[in-house]
């Protein structure tokens, strides 16, 4: 890999230079921390235009795709919906990923170049480059780079806490001790300290877990000797107040169906309040926020799936057929997209739930405010006519192919999934949804409509399989007597 660009040069040694200006924060432990194609073809039945242009609005510039890559593949957030989007490009063009030796980068310790399978050191001989690291890890950036390309493109997911805490609480109930002793998600929001203990085995699933995910330090009252964090004092959270595109400030109801934005800033009077501990305020967060804003080029937000998916293929030079797939791991009652941010529709129940989970997880709930405002500061410089077209055509498009490739046009429970190629990794109290094809597709469909329905662990054997081919072992030859 040659020499560092000074952007990753930026994003690789910024944290020591911030950290020497904010060292009345931070700790040497702290900042050691952190150093860590479009179809071929239309399917029959589908207007999928090719390239895609969006329309209203300018012309799309031409421009080569992005194809090195870096996803931090963040828990219960959606992930696993874009990594089904990765699978299926660097599949169909060729690209060659950096793969775990089984499903997971030693997670939840940081990340390692040394278990990228058939990865070798500088010096240590040639090797084809990768294209493409997207499996779950924890993130740790000096470890990345000696895998990727200083100028790979990085991206993330974040969903708001209260979400993610539904999520993982039903499905790492069995995995995290915090989570296994609480009767419901309630009672352990009501009171979480009677349950977590900080360092327990997999506790980490059960507070802060985005921000864990990304690789950052704790504040050392929350640091223990193993690690894992422990208990803030309660803050008062960032507000984050969101409304209607365009809606009266004053009106108090909302449409769950509009797109939202956030409102242009948060209270002044409580960000400079002192008796109020904003973390979105604090030294400690805003330095680790602005690390990541070094880092990652893009930070999509689940609430915001296709409008992020927008973004997504604009920032790569993808068509938008590239990011049209379907949802992947998703529990059956759990629902990604449509943003509950701002509590509208909830019942008092939901909303006191909704309260306590961001502040229980509120180091994630500051990450959240924060990548919420930066994607609609893109939108807005998207041009939001423009993007609420291509996302009305990536819905559209989405739902003619699930219509074309699947039984029932939709996920179905696994009881219905024979064919064990479709049939998601079922963990946790819920049922994980799947795919079953319909029959009679020609047999380009097939092979289309298999990447759009492949759950990650069986893509993810696919590709192992291709680049790492089984080697067939010859019979040893019998040397043969010279003729007299």
């Amino acid at each position: 890999m040659g020499p560092l660009s000074s952007t990753r040069t930026m994003r690789l040694w910024g944290p020591w230079s911030l950290g020497v200006a904010l060292g009345v924060f931070m700790t040497i432990g702290f900042a050691l921390q952190l150093w860590g194609g479009p179809f071929q073809r239309r399917l029959p039945g589908l207007q999928l235009r090719q390239p895609w242009a969006p329309s209203p609005g300018p012309a799309v510039p031409s421009c080569p795709p992005r194809q090195r890559l870096v996803f931090l593949k963040t828990h219960k957030s959606g992930s696993s919906s874009v990594l089904s989007l990765l699978h299926r490009y660097g599949d169909r063009h060729g690209l060659r990923f950096a793969l775990p030796a089984r499903y997971q980068f030693g997670y939840p310790r940081l990340f390692q170049a040394s278990r990228v399978k058939g990865y070798r050191p500088q010096g240590g001989g040639t090797q084809p480059p990768f294209h493409i690291l997207c499996h779950h890890m924890r993130f740790n950036l000096k470890e990345v780079l000696q895998v990727m390309p200083s100028d790979s493109f990085f991206f993330s997911i974040v969903r708001d806490p209260a979400a993610l805490a539904r999520s993982a609480f039903s499905y790492y109930k069995s995995t995290s001790s915090a989570f296994r002793k609480a009767p419901s998600l309630a009672a352990f929001l009501a009171n979480p300290r009677a349950f977590y203990r900080p360092g327990a085995r997999g506790d980490h699933y059960a507070r802060n877990l985005l921000w864990f995910d990304f690789g950052l330090p704790f504040p050392p009252e929350m640091r223990t000797k193993r690690g894992n964090p422990q208990p803030l004092r309660d803050p008062n959270l960032p507000q984050l107040r969101v409304l209607p595109s365009g809606a009266d400030p004053r009106a108090h109801t909302q449409d769950p169906n509009a797109l939202f934005r956030p409102a242009p800033t948060i209270a002044d009077s409580q960000m400079s309040s002192p008796a109020s501990l904003d973390l979105e305020s604090s030294s400690f967060i805003q330095w680790n926020l602005a690390w990541l804003d070094s880092v990652f080029d893009l930070v999509l937000v689940a609430e915001y799936f296709d409008e992020s998916l927008v973004l997504l293929a604009d920032a790569l030079c993808w068509g938008l057929d590239d990011v049209v797939g379907f949802m992947h791991n998703a529990q059956a009652g759990g629902k990604l997209g449509g943003s509950t941010v701002g509590n509208g529709g909830l019942t008092a129940e939901d909303r006191q739930l909704t309260a306590r989970a961001r502040a229980w997880n509120n180091l994630d709930w500051a990450l959240y405010v924060h990548f919420n405002h930066s994607l609609w500061a893109r939108i807005k410089q998207y041009g939001q006519n423009r993007l609420q077209s291509a996302v009305a055509e990536l819905r559209a498009r989405r739902e003619a192919l699930a219509k074309h490739c699947l039984v029932g046009g939709e996920a179905l429970d696994p009881k219905y999934i024979t064919d064990r190629r479709f049939r998601p990794f079922q963990f946790g109290s819920g049922k994980v949804l799947g795919y079953v094809l319909r029959s009679g597709l020609s047999l380009q469909d097939q092979v289309e409509c298999e990447r759009l329905a492949t759950p990650e662990l069986q893509y993810k054997d696919k590709l192992d399989a291709k680049q790492f081919p089984p080697t067939v072992s010859l019979p040893l030859k019998t040397s043969r007597p010279l003729s007299p």
